[in-house]
């Protein structure tokens, strides 16, 4: 009867403690992200590995310069066995690689832009991304407020920026022929999202037109350097400019007295998005239900609200 006693007895502490150590299991994520070559992709980097310690969870944090480090990463962390991958798929390539993870049952969580795979890996894949239509539409309502219905925009674009540029640019074109008949786009340069670059695009635009009354910029990078074309060369036509992306040196140039004169706005497509990136695919391997597309709305942010947006611990 002892020995009945005692093998129960065994049994039950067998039984509590493996599920102890199911219930202590926890959750195994990769986060991929490119190297930190821009100030934005830099402000990813730092919010996606902010946010995944927060949880308690195993993970691998890699960075990668093309797409074959990417590619090769992705394969460790499949030999690893991570649950889930997030992963800022910046480079065409990785799709191979991707559909290996897939087929392993592991998930893939997109951040701003996603994999193209086959259709039949749809259950397991998941994106969230910034709204880059509603950046062009809001940027393009906000200078039709500005300017009151009636004035000559200069458009800064960078076709190179693919569906960027061009959901953008559909979003501001949109607004304008629905709700604006009267403004009038003079030009339309291409530049980039490098302040450097859009300074010496914006002078020579200033010294070919003489009369503009807003500038729509994509990208706050853009934007710094066109408004630092503008102060150069002592322009006061210039009512509004737009900008996008989130950065907080653009934020502080909002309320600076060199630039109380214009309208400095930015549509917001803050790299912390990631951090909700993060949260979905943990909720998901919790056992929650996530829509597999999620598109954050964006705002609009200029010396009436810029404060709100403004966080001294972002690098970017």
């Amino acid at each position: 009867m002892k020995k009945l006693i005692c093998l129960a007895l065994a049994l039950m502490l067998a039984i509590a403690a493996f599920d102890a150590f199911a219930e202590s299991e926890k959750p195994f994520i990769g986060v991929l992200a490119p190297s930190e070559t821009h100030g934005w992709v830099a402000g990813v980097a730092f919010f996606a590995q902010n946010a995944i310690e927060e949880y308690d969870v195993d993970y691998r944090f890699r960075t990668s310069s093309n797409a074959e480090e990417m590619s090769a990463q992705i394969e460790e962390l499949i030999g690893l066995g991570v649950d889930a991958i997030v992963v800022w798929p910046q480079f065409k390539g990785v799709e191979t690689a991707a559909e290996m993870a897939l087929e392993k049952g592991i998930l893939i969580s997109n951040f701003d832009m996603i994999i193209n795979v086959d259709e039949k890996y749809a259950d397991k894949m998941y994106l969230l991304t910034g709204d880059n239509y509603g950046m062009g539409y809001e940027g393009a309502r906000y200078i039709d407020e500005k300017l009151e219905g009636v004035g000559k925009v200069l458009v800064l674009c960078k076709p190179a920026a693919g569906n960027v540029n061009e959901d953008r640019c559909r979003g501001f074109y949109d607004y304008l022929e629905e709700y604006a008949p009267d403004i009038e786009v003079i030009a339309e340069i291409s530049t980039d999202f490098v302040r450097a670059t859009a300074h010496s695009d914006m002078t020579d635009a200033l010294t070919r037109y003489g009369e503009i009354d807003a500038v729509f910029s994509l990208d706050d990078e853009t934007s710094i350097g066109a408004l630092q074309a503008i102060r150069e060369a002592g322009r006061t036509d210039i009512k509004v400019i737009t900008g996008g992306g989130g950065c907080q040196e653009y934020f502080k140039m909002m309320t600076e007295e060199d630039y109380q004169g214009i309208w400095v706005a930015s549509a917001t497509y803050s790299p912390d998005m990631i951090v909700n990136c993060i949260d979905n695919i943990i909720a998901v391997l919790q056992g929650d239900e996530i829509e597999h597309e999620v598109i954050l709305p964006t705002n609009i942010v200029d010396r009436n609200n810029v404060e709100d947006f403004l966080n001294s611990d972002s690098p970017y």
